[in-house]
C-alpha cells in the first residue's frame, strides 16, 4: 500500500516534462500540417524541373535547341517564356493537377507559380521589364547593378536572400547539363545569339555572383560609327581605318570591358569584301561571324584543349589548308596566344584581334608574356620583336568618354633600340572633343601605303 501510494504520488517536475513532450508532439503535427502545402509545391516544382531538363528530340541539334529555349526563357526572352509556360501548363493538365489545397501564391494560376519557381529570375524580372539600353546585369550577393549604354549603376532592386540567387544559378546549370556545387563552384552559359551568363558560388567567391551579358547589337557598319548618335570616330578617322584595312595591316584593338572592342572589330569585318576568306579559331565561339555575316566566306573553329583531335594546334593545321586570307580572333588569351602569333607570321596579313592591355606600348610585352606561359624555351626579346613587327603592326585603343565609346588612339608599332615604340596616327583630344593627327611624318608614311607605294611592313618599320 505504501509502495503503491508512492508510485501514484504527484510529481510537479514529471508532470511538466510530460506536458512538454506532448506539446512538442502537437507542435510537430501542426508544423507538418502547416508545411504540407509548401512541401507539395516543392515536390511538384522538382517534378517540373526534371520534366523540363529531360532531353528532348531525336537528334543532338534538337536537344541543343530545347536547352537553348530553356536558357532564353530563364534570361527573360518573351517568346521562349511563353513556350515554356505552355509546356508547364500542359504537364499539369496531363496529370490533372489544377491547384494545391491550402497553398497560397500571388500568381493567377498554379502553372505561373511553378514557372516563377523553376524558370523565373525573381527580382531580376523587374529589371528586365526595362530592357531598353540594358547591356549587362551584375549580381553580387543580394546587390544588383545595371549596365546601360556602357555605364554601371546600382539597381533600385535587390534580392532578399542569397538563396534566391543560388536558385537561379541551379536553374541555369540544370538546363545545360552542368553543375555548380562544392566541387565545382562556377559555371558559364552561352546562348547562340551571343548572350552569356557567368556565375560563381560560395567558396570560389565570398558571395554568389551572377553576370548576365546580353547581345544587343544587330547591325555593324563603319559609317554608322561616325553618326552623331554614336561618335566612335569621325570622317577623317574613318578614311584612315579604311586605308588600314586595304593595306592589310595586322590590327590589335585594346580597351576596357564594354568599351566597344567587339563592335569595332565586327564593323571592320563588315567593310571587307564578302569573298575574302576569313577563319576564326576560338576555344568558345564568341565572334559568331556566320550569324552576323551569313554571306561572308567565313570558317569558324571551336577548339577543345582537352581533346587532342580538336585542339587549337590541330585547328590551325587544318585552317592553313583552307586558304585563309585573314585570321580573326575575338580576344587573345594565354592558351591561344602562340596560335595567333603563328597565324600572323605565316603570311596572313590583315588579321585582327583584341587584347587586354593598358596602352599600345604594352601590347607586344602582354602578348609575349602569354606566349611564354606554355613552357617552351623561347628568347623573350626576339619573340617580342617578332610580335611587334608582325602581330601588332597597328594598334587601336578604345575608351568610354562622355558616355560614348570612342577610338582614342591609333598608332603603328615598331621596334626601336631594343624595345617596342609607337608612332601616333590619331589621338582623341578630350579638351577639343575631336580627333587630331599629331605626327605628320607618320601621316606621310601612311599616305604612301594608302597609295600603294610601300608595303605594310615597310611603313611600320620606316
Amino acid at each position: 500500500m505504501t509502495e503503491r501510494a508512492a508510485e501514484s504520488r504527484f510529481s510537479p517536475s514529471e508532470y511538466a516534462a510530460r506536458l512538454g513532450q506532448e506539446q512538442v508532439k502537437t507542435d510537430r503535427r501542426h508544423v507538418r500540417e502547416d508545411n504540407q502545402p509548401e512541401q507539395e509545391f516543392s515536390k511538384l516544382a522538382e517534378d517540373i524541373r526534371g520534366y523540363l531538363a529531360a532531353p528532348r528530340g531525336t537528334t543532338e541539334e534538337e536537344r541543343r535547341q530545347h536547352n537553348e529555349r530553356l536558357n532564353r526563357a530563364v534570361l527573360g526572352f518573351r517568346r521562349e517564356r511563353e513556350e515554356v509556360l505552355a509546356m508547364i501548363t500542359d504537364r499539369l493538365i496531363r496529370h490533372r493537377v489544377h491547384q494545391i489545397a491550402g497553398y497560397n501564391h500571388p500568381y493567377p494560376t498554379l502553372a505561373e507559380a511553378l514557372f516563377a519557381e523553376v524558370i523565373g529570375l525573381h527580382v531580376l524580372e523587374l529589371v528586365l521589364l526595362h530592357k531598353d539600353g540594358l547591356e549587362e546585369i551584375q549580381v553580387v550577393g543580394t546587390q544588383i547593378f545595371e549596365i546601360r549604354d556602357g555605364h554601371a549603376s546600382p539597381s533600385s532592386y535587390s534580392f532578399d536572400s542569397v538563396h534566391d540567387v543560388e536558385r537561379i544559378q541551379q536553374n541555369l546549370v540544370l538546363y545545360n547539363n552542368d553543375r555548380i556545387n562544392p566541387r565545382k563552384r562556377w559555371a558559364e552559359v552561352m546562348l547562340s545569339d551571343g548572350s552569356r551568363v557567368t556565375m560563381t558560388g560560395f567558396g570560389f567567391t565570398s558571395e554568389p555572383t551572377l553576370t548576365l551579358r546580353f547581345y544587343t547589337v544587330r547591325h555593324f557598319d563603319l559609317e554608322g560609327l561616325c553618326s552623331p548618335e554614336v561618335q566612335t570616330m569621325n570622317a577623317g578617322v574613318l578614311q584612315m581605318v579604311r586605308h588600314i584595312l586595304a593595306s592589310r595591316f595586322n590590327v590589335v584593338i585594346i580597351g576596357p570591358t564594354n568599351s566597344g572592342k567587339t563592335h569595332l572589330i565586327k564593323s571592320l569585318i563588315a567593310a571587307l569584301p564578302d569573298e575574302e576568306r576569313i577563319i576564326t579559331i576560338e576555344n568558345r565561339l564568341e565572334m559568331r561571324l556566320r550569324r552576323d555575316f551569313p554571306n561572308k566566306n567565313v570558317v569558324e573553329y571551336e577548339t577543345d584543349e582537352e581533346d587532342v583531335l580538336h585542339s587549337a594546334p590541330q585547328a590551325f593545321k587544318l585552317a592553313l589548308r583552307q586558304s585563309p586570307q585573314r585570321i580573326i580572333h575575338a580576344e587573345i588569351r594565354d592558351e591561344d596566344a602562340n596560335i595567333y602569333v603563328r597565324a600572323c607570321t605565316r603570311g596572313h596579313s590583315g588579321s585582327m584581334t583584341t587584347v587586354h592591355a593598358n596602352t599600345l606600348e604594352d601590347l607586344p610585352e602582354a602578348i609575349t608574356d602569354m606566349c611564354m606561359l606554355d613552357g617552351r624555351a623561347m628568347n623573350p626579346e626576339r619573340l617580342m620583336k617578332r610580335i611587334t613587327e608582325y602581330v601588332t603592326q597597328v594598334g587601336i585603343e578604345m575608351r568610354l568618354i562622355s558616355g560614348r565609346r570612342r577610338i582614342v588612339r591609333i598608332g603603328s608599332l615598331y621596334w626601336h633600340k631594343g624595345q617596342p615604340a609607337v608612332r601616333n596616327w590619331v589621338r582623341y583630344d578630350i579638351q577639343r572633343e575631336t580627333w587630331v593627327f599629331p605626327e605628320t611624318a607618320e601621316q606621310a608614311a601612311y599616305e604612301q601605303v594608302s597609295q600603294g607605294k610601300a608595303s605594310p611592313g615597310e611603313a611600320v618599320n620606316g
